[in-house]
């Protein structure tokens, strides 16, 4: 059985597909879609709002046409706001979830504020209701079957290891381990991976050279900037030790899923091959790694 290729999924981002305003050229599904099938890949998050039909139905049937399994994706919320109501916008997309097979809800702890460049802090009544809605938001989603899990990411409520700790340590909600998120926010992924196993339910690969991300973490840049610069690179061609991650992983029992992720810029729509090359070359990484295992 193939440990890890059977369980290996592309996301949209690495096509440059992004949920951010002015975040560069966004490529239309059908091509997006059917590169992915074209490298062999058999499942797939749903990427940001509007890039997939909204319609559960209807998105099922995009999937479909190109092969891929729907495993669930990215999906920002504000959860510490006492004037919104987090679980209402959850639960419409949910229902979308649950029609379209989909098992994991990739929470991301939205700021307010659009994109990922300003840095934010929550005070302890913000922490309070953050918890209790994340908390209330898991237990919807698991009565549906559905795993909702916390996404720390660069430019959200969650990005320090400060943050990281207070989720595992004051809330019963498992993490998205996004291995290029928590390095630039601080966190190593690898002591995380061999300290807390138990509680990651779901990975985001994502390789960074560290160079540019320490110049981000620092605030030299911005992390559009840091993106621009290519902080990230193919799996394996960067400093996070993508390898022993998934290594640990395995060792460790994770059943879950492998979603490949390249944070992607495009300025226009690409002349030649585009993005997918890059996307081909942390597929090859990571059936190396495979038959590594396997051997």
């Amino acid at each position: 059985m193939s440990i890890i290729t059977s369980r290996l999924a592309a996301a949209p981002i690495s096509w440059g597909v992004c949920e951010v305003p002015g975040w560069g050229h966004q490529l239309e599904a059908a091509r997006v879609l059917s590169e992915m099938t074209a490298l062999g890949i058999s499942a797939t998050e749903f990427g940001p709002a509007g890039f997939l039909p909204e319609q559960a139905a209807e998105r099922a049937e995009v999937l479909k046409r190109h092969d891929l399994q729907a495993i669930g994706g990215f999906f920002p919320i504000i959860l510490h706001d006492p004037a919104k109501d987090p679980l209402r916008a959850v639960s419409a997309e949910l229902d979308a979830y649950e029609a379209a097979g989909a098992s994991i809800m990739v929470l991301a702890a939205e700021t307010g504020t659009a994109g990922y460049d300003q840095r934010h802090e929550l005070d302890a009544e913000g922490w309070y209701l953050f918890g209790r809605n994340l908390d209330t938001i898991v237990k919807a989603a698991a009565d549906k079957g559905i795993q909702a899990v916390v996404h720390p990411h660069v430019g959200t409520m969650i990005e320090t290891t400060a943050d990281v700790d207070r989720v595992l340590n004051d809330t019963g909600a498992n993490l998205c381990l996004d291995t290029g998120h928590l390095l630039i926010g601080g966190t190593d992924p690898t002591r995380l991976v061999r300290e807390y196993a138990s509680r990651v339910g779901h990975t985001h690969l994502k390789d960074v050279r560290k160079a540019v991300a320490r110049r981000v973490q620092a605030g030299e840049i911005s992390y559009t900037d840091g993106v621009k610069t290519g902080m990230y690179v193919p799996l394996g061609q960067g400093d996070v030790g993508i390898g022993g991650i998934v290594k640990d992983l395995l060792a460790a029992g994770y059943p879950g899923w492998f979603t490949m992720e390249q944070d992607t810029i495009l300025e226009t729509g690409p002349a030649d091959e585009g993005p997918v090359r890059d996307v081909r070359q942390s597929v090859a990484f990571l059936r190396a790694l495979e038959q590594e295992l396997e051997a």
